[in-house]
């Protein structure tokens, strides 16, 4: 099931991710500051800085942390974090979406347009890929030792679309709309978050076969996940969990 890709995906993230807290703290930041620019310093009535403060918690942010990105954006930082969308292809035509907040659109897309040409790819035109992604909410759950029935009639009470459930974990989705209560129903519930985030999900997945191509989308996917500038990056390759990264 979906869930079980989704998973090996999260824990070599995860696991990644130890070795390179100060860029994962400073990707949470710039979106927690942002959040807390355009709807205020107090989660109970900003949904979005909630939402992002659980995701925080769930990438192993300290409390601290969070405290001071929210002091600091409440104090009027100078940074201004601009959002952009690019869009491309990878290795093989893999359509890919990269979400980035940047304080220098000129420096982010040079960038962005290296690592593509380096690693197999091309930076697109913006719809050249969108059209094959939909907005959804995905929210990942530990379901070790869980009552699947119980973890569903939570998540399909709470407003959610989908629930699709393995032997370990649960993964469900959402409309962006409804995600924030979703995801804030079953947190009341006292379930533990994998991850939960909206997502660009893409509507068909392709498969890389080819060891070099494989090697060459590991590599932009890397360098991608390397730049401060880069938060989210989504594509259609199916078979992600077999790149060795």
């Amino acid at each position: 099931m979906s869930g079980h890709s989704k998973w090996n995906n999260i824990k070599k993230k995860k696991e990644k991710t130890d070795g390179q807290k100060a860029k994962i703290f400073t990707k949470i930041g710039r979106e927690i500051s942002v959040a807390v620019k355009e709807g205020g310093p107090d989660p109970a009535s900003n949904g979005k800085l909630r939402d992002l403060i659980a995701k925080a918690k769930s990438l192993n942010v300290p409390n601290d942390n969070i405290k001071r990105c929210i002091q600091r954006a409440e104090g009027g930082e100078k940074d201004n974090y601009e959002s952009i969308t690019y869009e491309g292809y990878g290795p093989n035509g893999i359509a890919m979406m990269v979400e980035t907040l940047t304080d220098n659109r000129n420096r982010t897309a040079a960038n962005l347009r290296h690592y593509f040409d380096k690693f197999g790819g091309n930076l697109g035109n913006m719809g050249c890929v969108g059209f094959l992604f939909s907005e959804q909410g995905v929210i990942v759950l530990d379901a070790e030792g869980q009552d699947p029935d119980a973890m569903m009639e939570a998540a399909l009470e709470a407003g959610a679309d989908d629930f699709d459930a393995g032997d370990d974990v649960a993964q469900i989705t959402t409309s962006p709309d409804a995600f924030s209560e979703v995801r804030q129903a079953l947190e009341d519930a006292g379930y533990t978050f994998l991850s939960a985030d909206v997502e660009m999900v893409p509507s068909t997945t392709t498969a890389l076969t080819d060891p070099d191509q494989m090697v060459q989308m590991a590599k932009l996917l890397d360098a991608l996940d390397d730049d401060d500038d880069v938060q989210n990056v989504w594509h259609n390759l199916e078979n992600e969990e077999d790149l060795d990264r």
